[in-house]
């Protein structure tokens, strides 16, 4: 049964990772729609990409923020920095809290093991603490499809069992929404944690793979297909992503009470993905028709001397897919742009973006 939605108008919300990828969108997002309130936008600006995509992403927001009726600010800081969450959530009393920021990535995770104990554990403890002390209406959270680490099972679902990461990433994703859970059951905090399948769009993260294989290709370089091109992907776009994001902000969990007497937790996790896995080839193949459409590359560039097929990574999975029929069911949404629309679109802006000079 379709949740009724609430009113964000006149809300003060918390957006930390903004301006990263999806953090940027959002609050671009309520920036347009909501006709008052506040929203805080909190992010450390690290440089685990090039900064300067997230400064650009920024000034879209400063330049939103300049026409909205919203009242946005900007704070430079970490969630990790526990003061500076306490300090946040006492001055401003947010009604709801979405956390999106994270150290992100599976592969730099090998290697880079204690930034992500630091932002992705220590950091959303924080974020729980701060909303036991200033209760908060709704807690959203990004979770990650790689928690179904190599769940033969397809597609995924809500309801499969995901206790074996692997990587260190999926790892404090699955801890996040233990996390989550116990501070909603012990503190009856209304709590959503959101399992994202690939988000791909304009002004995305650069270590993903349509946007490195991009940068490689117009540097004449060689992109490297793993698992000599036997994966699949959910792959979801930034637009479906913010909408299913928006939907869920307006209908929080409830709260009831159980035969003892004691709270139900009021929590729940959706998967949020296209629901149509690609295989990599054929979005690799549609990837390079929008870039040659796009003018990023010339008409007879030489796709398959710039491509090396190599064995499956660590970390990696073969499969990722979405069963996103309880967003659907409670929330009205299913995502809808396909690769063709959505590659077009991030082609047609990395053509502005980085080629424009």
């Amino acid at each position: 049964m379709e949740k009724t939605p609430v009113e964000l108008n006149g809300k003060t919300i918390l957006v930390t990772g903004s301006p990263g990828f999806i953090g940027a969108n959002l609050v671009l997002r309520l920036l347009k729609e909501m006709s008052s309130g506040t929203v805080v936008s909190l992010d450390n600006m690290n440089n685990y990409y090039d900064p300067a995509l997230k400064e650009y992403r920024l000034g879209l927001i400063e330049k939103e923020a300049v026409s909205s009726p919203v009242r946005h600010v900007f704070v430079k800081g970490s969630i990790a920095d526990k003061s500076l969450i306490d300090r946040l959530f006492s001055e401003y009393r947010f009604d709801i809290v979405v956390n999106l920021a994270a150290q992100a990535g599976v592969r730099y995770s090998i290697d880079h093991p204690d930034v992500y104990i630091e932002s992705n554990i220590i950091g959303f403890y924080n974020i729980l603490e701060a909303c036991r002390h200033n209760p908060v209406e709704h807690l959203v959270y990004a979770s990650s499809s790689s928690v179904y680490g190599g769940n033969k099972k397809v597609p995924f679902s809500t309801e499969d069992k995901v206790d074996n990461p692997v990587s260190l990433y999926a790892a404090t994703k699955k801890s996040n929404e233990l996390l989550a859970h116990s501070y909603s059951k012990l503190y009856n905090i209304p709590g959503t944690g959101l399992r994202f399948f690939t988000v791909y769009g304009p002004a995305g993260r650069p270590d993903m793979f349509y946007y490195s294989a991009t940068n490689t290709l117009v540097n004449g370089g060689t992109i490297r297909i793993f698992n000599y091109g036997n994966m699949k992907r959910d792959f979801t776009y930034i637009d479906d992503i913010i909408e299913g994001v928006v939907r869920v902000m307006r209908g929080a969990p409830k709260k009831m009470i159980g035969e003892d007497g004691l709270p139900l937790p009021p929590y729940a996790v959706y998967n949020i993905g296209g629901g149509t896995p690609e295989s990599l080839p054929k979005f690799i193949a549609t990837l390079q028709e929008e870039l040659v459409r796009a003018g990023v590359l010339p008409a007879d560039y030489d796709f398959e001397g710039h491509r090396e097929l190599v064995g499956m990574q660590a970390g990696d999975v073969p499969v990722t897919y979405a069963d996103s029929e309880a967003l659907e069911r409670d929330y009205g949404f299913t995502p809808k742009i396909g690769i063709r629309e959505g590659l077009r679109a991030f082609a047609e802006w990395y053509k502005e973006y980085c080629q424009s000079s």
